[in-house]
C-alpha cells in the first residue's frame, strides 16, 4: 500500500458511519470531543462552526458544496448562524448511523459522519494535521472528492437501497482519503518544500515511501532506498529526513514496529511469524526493537489491554500543526468560489456568544459499528 493509505489502515478500528440531516432554522449540533476523526459538507444551505469547547474561538463560516474535516475528533458546534436562538440542541451527525434524511423543506442540509480512529500510535503523516481542515468548494478542484461527496450523499438520501450496508462503509474510507489527499495537495501549493505535504509531492521522497510501504520486510539500506528515489546515498537521506523528520532507516524501524504492534493484536501469528513479515530473521533482535520502541515485549504487548490513545487536543498540542496563512472571513460560501483552503478561524464582527445548550455525551467506542 502508499503511505497515506497506509496511516489510515493503521490507525483504524471499527466502522465509519455517517448520516445526512436536513436543519430549520434555528438549529445546532454540538459534539465533544472523541476517538476519531469526524467530517461535515454542507449540501444545501450554510452552516458556522464554533471549534474547541465553550467559549468557542472565532466561527468559520461554511457554504454549500464547502467540506470539513476534524481530524483529531476534538469538540466543535455547529449553528445556522452566529447567535442562532435554537433553545435545544440536536444528536450530533457524529454519533449517528446510517439513514434518511429528517424531514422535507428548507433549511441546511448536512452530510456528516465519523472514523473511529487508534491514537495510542499515530502516524506522523496524520498526527501533523490541524485540528479543522477547510476545503471550500471551488469549480474544477478536487473532482474526486466531489464525486465521492455525490456518491454518498445519495445512497443517505432515502431509505437504505440494496447493498448500502457495503457501499455506504467503502464510500466512507474513499471520501477520507480523498479529503486528506485534496488537503495535501493543496498544502503543497500553499507551503512547498516542507512537511509530509512536499514529502508526498517530491518525486524521490515519496518513491522511497513507496518502496517501504511495499516491501516493509525487504532488508532495505540508504543505498537501497536511494536507488528507489533515484538519488545518491547522502543527497537522498537529508532530503529524506529534511522532509519526514527522521532519517530513513529510522522511519523504516517506526513502521515495522507499527506493523508488529497491529499484527500482535489483530492475529494470532506466533512471533517468529510475526518478526519475519516485519524485516527479522532473528526474534531475539525483534523483541529488543520493539521493546525499544514500545516500551515492552512483543508478548506482554500482545496481553495487555490496548492502551487509550492521547486526548485529541493534548495530542494537537504536542504536535504543532503547519497552517496555513491566516486570511479574512471569505465571501458567502456557494459552489464556485476561488477561497483557498482554511484552517485559521478568521473573526466575524459582531459575532455574539452562543446560548447556552446542554452537551451531548461524547460518543463511546463501543457504539462504534463493526
Amino acid at each position: 500500500m502508499d503511505v497515506l493509505s497506509d496511516a489510515v489502515a493503521a490507525m483504524r478500528t471499527g466502522r465509519p458511519h455517517s448520516a445526512r440531516r436536513r436543519l430549520p432554522a434555528p438549529w445546532r449540533l454540538r459534539a465533544r470531543p472523541f476517538e476519531g476523526a469526524g467530517f461535515h459538507v454542507v449540501l444545501q444551505g450554510e452552516a458556522w462552526l464554533f471549534p474547541g469547547t465553550p467559549p468557542h474561538p472565532e466561527p468559520l463560516r461554511l457554504g454549500v458544496g464547502d467540506v470539513l474535516l476534524l481530524p483529531h475528533g476534538g469538540a466543535h458546534e455547529l449553528t445556522d448562524a452566529p447567535g442562532s436562538p435554537a433553545a435545544e440542541t440536536l444528536t450530533t451527525c457524529l454519533a449517528g448511523s446510517v439513514g434518511p434524511e429528517d424531514a422535507e423543506g428548507p433549511g441546511t442540509v448536512l452530510l456528516c459522519g465519523a472514523f473511529p480512529l487508534d491514537r495510542a500510535r499515530p502516524h506522523p503523516l496524520l498526527a501533523e494535521l490541524p485540528e479543522v481542515i477547510h476545503l471550500p468548494a471551488r469549480v474544477g478542484r478536487h473532482g474526486s472528492l466531489r464525486a465521492a461527496v455525490d456518491l454518498l450523499g445519495g445512497e443517505l438520501a432515502g431509505p437504505p437501497l440494496p447493498g448500502a450496508d457495503g457501499a455506504v462503509p467503502a464510500l466512507l474510507e474513499t471520501l477520507l482519503l480523498y479529503i486528506l489527499r485534496a488537503w495535501y495537495d493543496e498544502l503543497a501549493e500553499q507551503r512547498p518544500g516542507s512537511g509530509w505535504a512536499a514529502a508526498l509531492h517530491d518525486p524521490g521522497v515519496s518513491a522511497a515511501l513507496r518502496a517501504i510501504h511495499r516491501e516493509p520486510a525487504r532488508p532495505w539500506t540508504v543505498r537501497t532506498l536511494g536507488d528507489e528515489a533515484g538519488l545518491s546515498r547522502a543527497p537522498f537521506a537529508r532530503r529524506f529526513a529534511g522532509l519526514v523528520g527522521r532519517p530513513p532507516l529510522t522511519y523504516l524501524t517506526w513502521w515495522r514496529m507499527t506493523l508488529a504492534a497491529r499484527l500482535l493484536r489483530t492475529t494470532t501469528h506466533t512471533l517468529r511469524v510475526v518478526a519475519e513479515q516485519v524485516g527479522y530473521t532473528s526474534e531475539f533482535a525483534f523483541a529488543k526493537a520493539f521493546k525499544r520502541e514500545h516500551g515492552t515485549t512483543p508478548g506482554r504487548f500482545r496481553v495487555a489491554p490496548a492502551a487509550p490513545g492521547p486526548h485529541p487536543e493534548a495530542a494537537a498540542r504536542r504536535t504543532p500543526a503547519p497552517a496555513l496563512p491566516a486570511a479574512a472571513v471569505p465571501a458567502p460560501a456557494g459552489a464556485g468560489t476561488g477561497a483557498p483552503p482554511r484552517t485559521v478561524m478568521a473573526p466575524v464582527p459582531g459575532a455574539g456568544p452562543s446560548p447556552a445548550s446542554a452537551v451531548l455525551p461524547a460518543m463511546p467506542q463501543e457504539a462504534l459499528p463493526g
